[in-house]
């Protein structure tokens, strides 16, 4: 299916590459369809474009590339809701921002997605060790030369 964006312009997204988010994302509850866009091979940042509003993006990372510790706790209930089947078809993803030369996550609010069936679902974790703004890494804006 063809879908117009306010970024990308005309997109192509197959039907099997659209993700459902059925209780939508937080502040966004009727938006529920979402494609995940891969800018490269190895890109660390992804775009989760909606379906349902072409100027609705977001920059999304696994945090896994950025903090050694992060495990999003599922109940079973949530599992269930999701899709998931077993926790190897499950893959965890956040939301990112920019906060002056920071990139941050929001790791109190990942997002999982079950692989398998495309379905997802935002959660809000209950430890208080994340928070919504999480730093990940800092942005550079560019060389500079010094004399010797």
């Amino acid at each position: 299916m063809e879908v117009p964006t306010s970024r990308f312009g005309v997109i192509e997204v197959a039907e099997d590459r659209v993700i459902t988010f059925p209780k939508g994302l937080l502040g966004f509850p009727d938006c529920t369809r979402y494609c995940l866009l891969e800018p490269g091979e190895d890109a660390c940042f992804f775009w989760l474009q909606s379906l349902d509003r072409k100027d609705l993006a977001f920059v999304v990372t696994d945090p896994s590339f950025f903090v050694r510790d992060y495990t999003v706790p599922i109940r079973q209930d949530q599992a269930e809701s999701i899709g998931i089947g077993k926790l190897e078809d499950a893959q965890v993803f956040v939301i990112v921002n920019k906060v002056d030369d920071q990139l941050t996550g929001n790791l109190q609010g990942p997002l999982v997605i079950d692989t398998i069936g495309r379905r997802g679902e935002q959660l809000v974790l209950a430890d208080k060790r994340w928070t919504t703004r999480e730093p990940l890494v800092r942005v550079t804006t560019g060389s500079k030369v010094a004399s010797a």
